[in-house]
């Protein structure tokens, strides 16, 4: 049975982290990224059909695996509050329909969504680290860090240094995790995310994929959703290819979360068919993968309704977040 990071963070790798220049020749060592192949692949994958049953399964299991998210200057306790009652009962007008995996806010309205979350299964996550740019001083972002989990949060979502890894300093990067790997403690589990619209090639996403791996991510997350490119069928699958890979090598598995601009059903049911027929059925679950989205669950529950009625109901069906 595959490990957790953070759970086993001794993943037999130790030794190429033991420098910059043993980190650097690792990273440079991965297989180069067939771009065209990749992307060809992700096209793809993206046309398989999913009909009836197993529609129905599918639409379930994505609104089990969302982050519920609000980042914004101007949230408040109160939408806290009602974005975790949503997250606990989707869909007030049917108890069947499954909670979402968690909600996702800055560290100090952790405690109004932990409020709001009281007494189910739905985790609260925390940005952190000067999310979303990062730029910042360690001393500052471990406060962050701390701060979010003293107030109970289940999961801490950072950002890499993404300056620091586009100049080559990987075990800066490294470093930067690890660390916030150990403040987060055996409480919170840890998502890291790339920016993988500022990393500029594939190469680099799988070297960030496999950097923040080894440094003790429990999550590897594509984006902050606060720039122009984020999660794409294409990055998300060589994503679900370092993970699948990682856990080869080592027996440690690690989820993945893409995040930003998956706003619709279809959309979310073909990130389901690259996670199956990537990782595997070991990763359809809220434990190993994630959708960090606000209006995805939306059109998740109006998809679901129609499927159960043959009536769409429209947007005014669902509240507007």
């Amino acid at each position: 049975m595959p490990t957790t990071a953070s759970a086993a963070p001794a993943h037999g790798l130790a030794d190429v982290t033991a420098s910059d220049s043993t980190l650097r020749r690792f990273l440079h060592g991965l297989p180069g990224v067939d771009a065209v192949g990749l992307e060809a692949r992700a096209a793809s994958l993206g046309t398989r059909s999913i009909k009836t049953t197993a529609k129905a399964y599918a639409l379930d299991l994505a609104i089990s695996m969302v982050d519920l998210t609000t980042l914004e200057g101007a949230d408040t306790p109160g939408k806290v509050r009602a974005l975790g009652a949503k997250a606990v009962r989707p869909d007030p007008t049917d108890r069947s329909a499954p909670a979402t995996a968690a909600v996702c806010v800055y560290p100090d309205m952790v405690p109004a969504a932990k409020e709001a979350v009281a007494g189910s299964d739905v985790k609260v996550a925390s940005v952190a680290t000067a999310f979303p740019a990062g730029r910042a001083s360690m001393a500052v972002k471990l406060a962050d860090v701390r701060e979010a989990v003293t107030a109970g949060a289940d999961e801490v979502d950072m950002v890499i240094d993404r300056g620091a890894f586009l100049a080559g300093n990987y075990l800066k990067v490294y470093d930067e995790i690890a660390a916030v790997r150990e403040a987060c403690g055996t409480s919170a589990r840890l998502k890291v995310i790339f920016e993988t619209g500022e990393l500029s090639t594939y190469d680099n996403i799988r070297r960030a994929s496999w950097l923040g791996m080894l440094a003790g991510a429990d999550f590897i997350k594509t984006s902050t959703g606060k720039v122009a490119v984020n999660a794409t069928p294409a990055n998300t699958l060589l994503m679900l290819e370092a993970v699948r890979d990682f856990r080869a090598q080592t027996g440690v598995q690690v989820g993945v979360k893409p995040a930003g601009g998956i706003r619709t059903a279809k959309d979310a049911i073909k990130f389901l068919v690259l996670v199956n027929e990537t990782a595997g059925e070991g990763w359809l679950d809220n434990h190993w993968f994630r959708f960090g989205a606000s209006s995805l669950l939306n059109d998740l529950l109006m998809q679901r309704q129609k499927l159960a009625t043959g009536r769409y109901s429209g947007p005014d069906y669902v509240t507007v977040d």
